[in-house]
């Protein structure tokens, strides 16, 4: 006999690639879950009103039927008296569903309300941010003009060699290509240095560029030096 072959199921969720969306535009979508949400329940008051109104037609006829004596036979009287009946009491159903779905709904604009106030405020919020952010990048775009025009006359006078060995270590190190010899301290890496580096540092000649021995940057000794 045949084996049928087993049937293999797949969360489909787990075929889907990953998803990826701006935390505000997914704060977005929430508030057009909520009119979407308001749209559905708008429909369904209107389904609601219009069931009403044509279950109170329909009993309009039905009474107008009986009050001009248009149904004479007492069985179809009897037939006609039990549907006013079953259409008062369908009438009194739907009402109740029309104040329910109407509860909902506002229940559903001031969710709305409330969650278009948090969007306003938030807009607000961002463009105050913003403002603040491009006022300070002004201030370091003119910081900046600032350094580069005192940058130049300073690097003018450097040896090439020495500039260019500075600009290789800055480029690796952070920024920070050449750090002072504080009290026996490298301000660059901020490490001690010990004392037998320090007997090499204070007998090298003034002219030789020292280097640290942990970050290799590049070490200049001063007064300050404590050697």
């Amino acid at each position: 006999m045949d084996v049928p072959p087993r049937c293999t199921h797949s969360t489909p969720h787990s075929q889907e690639r990953p998803l990826k969306a701006d935390p505000t535009a997914q704060v977005t979508l929430l508030e057009v879950q909520e009119l979407d949400s308001r749209a559905d329940l708008s429909a369904e008051q209107a389904k609601v009103d219009a069931d009403v109104e044509q279950v109170k037609a329909r009993r309009a006829r039905d009474r107008e039927r009986m009050d001009t004596g248009q149904v004479g036979n007492p069985k179809d009287l009897e037939r006609l008296g039990h549907e006013l009946e079953s259409l008062e009491r369908r009438i009194a159903s739907l009402e109740d569903d029309e104040i329910e779905v109407m509860e909902r709904l506002e229940e559903a604009q001031s969710v709305l309300d409330s969650v278009t106030t948090l969007l306003e405020q938030a807009d607000v919020r961002l463009g105050e941010l913003i403002a603040v952010r491009d006022e300070k990048v002004a201030a370091i775009d003119a910081q900046l003009v600032d350094v580069e025009a005192q940058r130049g006359p300073s690097v003018e006078g450097l040896p090439e060699d020495l500039l260019a060995l500075y600009e290789k270590l800055r480029a690796t190190k952070g920024g920070v290509g050449a750090a002072m010899l504080h009290q026996r301290r490298c301000t660059g890496c901020q490490l001690s240095i010990d004392n037998a580096e320090l007997s090499v540092i204070r007998s090298a000649p003034a002219d030789l560029v020292v280097r640290c021995e942990e970050c290799t940057r590049i070490l200049v000794r001063t007064a300050e030096s404590g050697l």
